[in-house]
């Protein structure tokens, strides 16, 4: 997908491409390094290159990033002494080694621009400074030693420190949030950047789809560069997909699109990729004058502020007119001309008199995505085959190793696996004393799951990832010796409010670590188990036995007939399936399913758990983005399933039978997972008087009918369009004339172009409602 994001990028108005190196995928085992496939990259680097784009290396190492452990190799933790992001020699001469490492290869690739390459900027270390002040000194020698580390590698190119306030000025700090225009480097002679602009939100298991509207992110942006700024990337540009594990805190789900201009699956997300891009070539029409000036900022009334760049050379000027309030504002700029200002919005003065961009005037298409299943390929239902998760060893308290106390997690499995089993036995003389018996367990994991005698007596977990609950279950014992099995369950890996970030979060305990684990009986007499012989063994049997791979010499155990077990948990399932034809982005829709993890002819397509449904308040039909965003505003998806469709790209599947594999937890259904396509469905257009409207469907579409059009003064959204008090009468048959059977089609919204309104001299609009086939 790489090169088709690349130039989707560029073809947007960027020039620059950022990413971060992933410490976690490329070391996986100390010393042992990957960059093979989807992790070479030096391949990416070159590709951006060849599409004539810069790029910034964001070494970290750690990244955040919503990604497991920040980004970080869970071995690392294990080691003895070590401790994460501090002056702790044994984590600084790991950190160097691999920052070295990543360096190194990048020279050998004559990738940095002195070499000319594409690298212009890299970043060491990853928004400490929010998060430094409980390590006191040792924090600030680390940052020290962190800017010295980073020079001594003679890269030939700028080191930045992002969030970093008191970053040392070798460093540049820069700025990473939802609005950086009051942003102020540390040194006077660093340039204002901006490394991360929130484009959306992340979502949650359990939790709601936030949304950013294109409006205030242009906003954002052009109030940055109003203010001095020179350099602004987007967070995300293309948010994609958490494949594998990677998903990390907050309680990541798999989807990672954080409403990008390019979506998950690599469309355009329209308007707001369009409505960027006509912002970057406003911005850039002042480049020279940008870039060569002094300027000048003054309030003129309404609560609004001009500022004025002039050209040191020719005395050319460029303007941004902003209006930072929440109602509108009509200015008069006297010889330079009127201008109306919505509310939260800033207008690109061309001269200074001529306004060629507005925030809140979008002029651009909106693109309603459907999901559409192929009904040539998938005439016929799913056929399935299953077999149980294989757990007499651990039911029976038989594991790999043993250990007289209750072991952390993360040092029990390296993060081999999600799972690792706690077993113990308990003998029991007096039953009459255990009698209505309550097993209870206090957790830092995410998810349990409680067996004793090899019964199920109940799984729970804690909402939104809060790793820290008490179990707590009546339990039916025996005389004689009784088996204890517990299940532990990780999500991601963090701390005790979910987050893969903050202050010493790498010292959260994981799992069932200490407990306590007890059984309480009759009177509250407690027997404490937590000192007892406990039995271990990481991860599940069909891992081991690598179930999920469709070579695997275990797949001959697959039963197959028409009894297909129903919300039975520790399943796996198994289907084939042909590629949906065509090429659109392929998903697959696990409706029915409970929680686990899903896998395509062997690629891990990430964890699923449909059966987390969002709350059912705080979702609005309506969207006002006037106003400082925050990640509450404008949320939807409210009572359904946290994610639902999962993303296949087509490069994992084969042109004829593909396997999809499914690990079911907590019991699930089968029967209703389909596979789809998707594409746009529904297309608008909207542009203002004097703007040209570009419209297109996706390659191999094209627009089969005009539901509406209207040039005047129409209303609505995307989907509600009405005809307002005045229009052109010839608006729907020229917008059909031009676009229908077609892939794309572009008009300016002009008289000339539809003759004639009723509207007099009221400002006029164009909104369009086409259907892609």
């Amino acid at each position: 997908m790489w090169p088709d994001l690349i130039q989707k990028a560029k073809e947007g108005g960027l020039d620059a491409i950022e990413t971060y190196v992933f410490w976690d995928q490329h070391e996986p085992q100390r010393r042992k390094y990957d960059f093979s496939g989807k992790l070479d990259f030096i391949k990416f680097f070159k590709l951006v290159q060849e599409a004539g784009l810069y790029a910034f290396l964001r070494i970290g190492p750690y990244v955040c990033a919503e990604w497991n452990y920040g980004g970080f190799p869970v071995w690392l933790h294990n080691l003895p002494g070590i401790q994460l992001r501090t002056d702790n020699k044994i984590f600084k001469d790991e950190m160097q080694t691999f920052t070295t490492k990543i360096v190194d290869l990048c020279k050998e690739a004559k990738l940095f621009a002195p070499q000319g390459g594409p690298i212009i900027l890299a970043q060491i270390e990853n928004e400490y400074g929010n998060i430094m002040k409980p390590y006191g000194e040792a924090g600030k020698s680390y940052i020290q030693w962190c800017a010295n580390m980073a020079l001594s590698l003679n890269i030939g190119v700028p080191w930045i420190m992002c969030q970093q306030s008191d970053a040392p000025q070798s460093m540049i700090n820069t700025c990473n949030g939802f609005y950086c225009d009051d942003f102020k480097p540390n040194n006077p002679k660093s340039p204002k950047m901006w490394t991360e602009n929130w484009t959306g939100w992340y979502k949650a298991w359990g939790g709601k789809d936030p949304y950013r509207a294109a409006e205030d992110v242009a906003f954002s942006v052009a109030r940055f560069f109003q203010a001095g700024g020179v350099f602004q990337n987007y967070y995300m540009y293309h948010g994609g997909t958490n494949f594998g594990r990677t998903s990390g805190g907050p309680f990541i789900v798999t989807s990672y699109e954080y409403h990008a201009p390019l979506d998950e699956f690599g469309n355009l997300n329209q308007p707001k990729w369009g409505h960027l891009k006509q912002l970057h070539a406003a911005i850039k029409s002042g480049e020279k004058v940008l870039t060569n000036s002094s300027s000048s900022t003054k309030q003129i009334g309404n609560g609004t502020d001009l500022t004025t760049y002039v050209s040191n050379s020719t005395g050319q000027k460029f303007c941004f007119l902003s209006n930072v309030n929440l109602e509108d504002a009509n200015v008069d700029l006297q010889k330079d001309g009127k201008y109306f200002v919505p509310a939260w919005s800033v207008s690109i003065l061309d001269g200074c008199n001529k306004e060629i961009y507005n925030t809140a005037k979008v002029n651009t298409q909106t693109s309603l995505m459907e999901k559409k299943s192929d009904e040539a390929e998938n005439s016929t239902k799913l056929s399935w085959s299953w077999v149980s998760e294989s757990m007499n060893d651990t039911l029976s308290g038989k594991g790999s190793f043993t250990d007289t106390k209750l072991l952390e997690q993360k040092a029990a499995t390296v993060d081999l696996s999600d799972y690792l089993w706690y077993m113990t036995s308990v003998d029991i003389d007096n039953v009459t004393q255990w009698t209505d018996a309550k097993l209870h367990v206090n957790t830092t994991g995410h998810v349990l799951h409680a067996y004793v005698n090899q019964q199920l007596i109940g799984s729970q977990w804690e909402a939104r990832g809060n790793n820290r609950f008490v179990f707590e279950q009546p339990v039916t014992l025996k005389s004689g010796t009784n088996i204890i099995s517990l299940l532990s369950a990780t999500v991601v890996l963090t701390n005790l409010y979910g987050q893969n970030y903050g202050s010493f979060f790498d010292l959260t305990p994981t799992g069932i670590a200490g407990g306590p684990v007890q059984l309480i009986g009759k009177g509250n007499v407690v027997k404490d188990l937590s000192s007892n012989q406990w039995s271990y063994k990481v991860g599940l049997n069909g891992e081991d036995r690598r179930l999920y791979d469709v070579h695997s010499p275990s797949g001959s155990n697959w039963t197959l007939n028409n009894r297909l077990p129903k919300r039975v948990p520790m399943m796996w399932y198994k289907t084939e399936f042909k590629a949906p034809s065509g090429t659109d982005p392929v998903v697959v829709d696990l409706k029915g399913m409970g929680k686990g993890q899903a896998w395509v002819n062997g690629q891990s397509i990430g964890r699923f758990w449909p059966a987390y449904i969002a709350d059912k308040t705080g979702c609005s039909q309506t969207c006002d983005y006037r106003g400082r965003y925050h990640t509450g505003n404008c949320m939807s998806n409210c009572a359904h399933p946290t994610q639902r469709w999962y993303h296949i790209p087509r490069s994992f599947l084969n042109k004829d039978e593909n396997t999809l594999i499914l690990f079911e937890e907590i019991g699930g259904t089968p029967s209703p997972v389909s596979f789809q396509t998707v594409t746009i469905g529904i297309l608008c257009g909207s542009a203002y008087e004097g703007n040209l409207l570009e419209m297109s469907c996706q390659t191999g579409h094209t627009i089969s009918e005009i539901q509406f059009a209207s040039f005047g003064d129409p209303q609505g959204t995307c989907g509600s369009f009405k005809k307002g008090s005045c229009e052109a009468a010839n608006s729907l048959y020229a917008i059909q004339k031009a676009c229908v059977g077609k892939t794309n089609c572009s008009f300016e919204a002009s008289e000339a172009k539809f003759g004639s309104s009723t509207c007099g001299t009221t400002s006029k609009r164009l909104l369009v409602q086409a259907v892609c086939n």
